[in-house]
């Protein structure tokens, strides 16, 4: 790899890339111009990912363009421990019905973003199955609790007279142990596993093997623009969500939120990216370039027309005042009793909990029939179809009966 092309690829492994240790050892094998392999693990905890998952996959379809070669690590065997990282509390194992069940739909999902004839796809329970009782004490001889503890996880619990199960110590052993046996030249992961990381690296010194470049990528900020995204903070963007949901909450991040979703979650290159953001500084209306990011992800994860038909419905629903539709039918069996309001919406799945319907409601953001409703204590009548809309994006024509 010449001088140039090595600069150019360092310029798109640096983006979103959190930190590289040791990237003086990076640039000198990336000199050699010999195919790196580059290993990313994945325990099948959950079977949906959403856009923050993506930021790590994205970040390894950019090494497979460069010519690299991808190990998709399936951790079947892991998985059965469970993972600690970031956890204050043990972490309930899987059984292996449920993790091969996730794993099939995790490889489903991620080939939306990786090219599967350049992807290795491996599964831990290979050489983990086969270590056994004997293999797996001298792997843990290899590391000592103090070092265990100085994970911040690990010493949080400790310290907060918090139990922490003597199997929870194998993990990051064990996803050391990966990397030994795949040889792994650069290891991924989120900053949550930074210490699991250069645990691998250390034990393939051990192993009289080349120490692994470790690169980190950041946890994507959800909706709200605060907390990470989470499916169970209801501020993600889940990859098989339909095209219009997807496409609206995009549309509803912040200006500035937006410039971040380009950077981690955008394929375009970056002298674009730095265009657009021009553009804005000198008057540009920034809805139209978070246009342009919506339609991208929704392209990717379904397809170009999908993604035109979303923003039209945008279009059409936000900017022309609309209903769309496709509007849920919803029955509410009330015993032929009138309803209170937040009931129906909660009970209609527009709203988690009848608090959040209240505060929906002070806020403005609750309609009925066109309406817009603010007193909690309504009721709404037996037998009566009424078309309710919550925020911005959730409709449904309820009937309570």
């Amino acid at each position: 790899m010449s001088s140039k092309s090595v600069t150019e690829a360092l310029l798109e492994i640096r983006r979103g890339a959190e930190e590289i240790l040791v990237e003086t050892e990076l640039i000198q094998r990336l000199e050699t111009g010999k195919t790196l392999r580059v290993k990313v693990g994945f325990d099948p905890t959950a079977p949906d990912l959403h856009l923050g998952h993506t930021v790590l996959i994205n970040k390894m379809r950019q090494f497979q363009d460069l010519g690299h070669e991808i190990i998709f690590l399936i951790g079947d065997f892991t998985g059965m421990i469970g993972d600690p990282s970031g956890k204050n509390a043990t972490r309930p194992a899987l059984s292996p019905e449920e993790i091969n069940q996730n794993a099939l739909t995790y490889k489903e999902q991620v080939f939306k973003i990786l090219d599967p004839d350049k992807t290795i796809v491996d599964f831990n329970s290979r050489w983990g199955n086969e270590l056994g009782a004997e293999g797996m004490i001298r792997l843990a001889s290899r590391y000592t609790v103090a070092r265990m503890l100085e994970r911040d996880d690990f010493s949080t619990r400790y310290r907060d007279s918090q139990p922490i199960a003597v199997h929870e110590f194998l993990y990051p052993l064990m996803q050391g142990y990966d990397s030994v046996v795949l040889k792994a030249d650069i290891e991924l992961g989120g900053t949550d596993q930074k210490f699991n990381l250069l645990v691998g690296r250390e034990l393939q010194k051990q192993y009289g093997l080349e120490p692994q470049i470790v690169l980190t990528v950041p946890l994507l900020e959800g909706l709200d623009g605060i907390q990470k995204m989470s499916k169970s903070l209801g501020n993600s963007v889940g990859i098989t969500e339909s095209p219009v949901e997807m496409y609206g909450k995009l549309m509803s991040i912040s200006d500035e939120l937006m410039w971040r979703y380009f950077e981690l979650l955008s394929f375009r290159p970056l002298t674009d990216i730095r265009g657009l953001q021009e553009e804005v500084a000198a008057g540009a209306n920034p809805r139209d370039v978070k246009y342009q990011l919506a339609h991208e992800i929704v392209e990717r994860f379904h397809s170009p027309n999908d993604a035109a038909k979303a923003h039209q419905s945008f279009v059409n629903q936000f900017q022309r005042g609309e209903v769309p539709d496709d509007i849920a039918e919803v029955d509410i069996d009330n015993q032929g009793k009138d309803m209170p309001v937040a009931n129906v919406i909660k009970s209609a799945g527009l709203a988690g909990s009848t608090s959040e319907v209240y505060r929906l409601m002070a806020q403005g953001a609750v309609r009925i029939d066109g309406e817009r409703v603010t007193d909690h204590k309504l009721t709404i009548k037996i037998g009566v179809s009424t078309l309710f809309q919550v925020g911005k994006r959730r409709f449904a024509r309820i009937r309570v009966n």
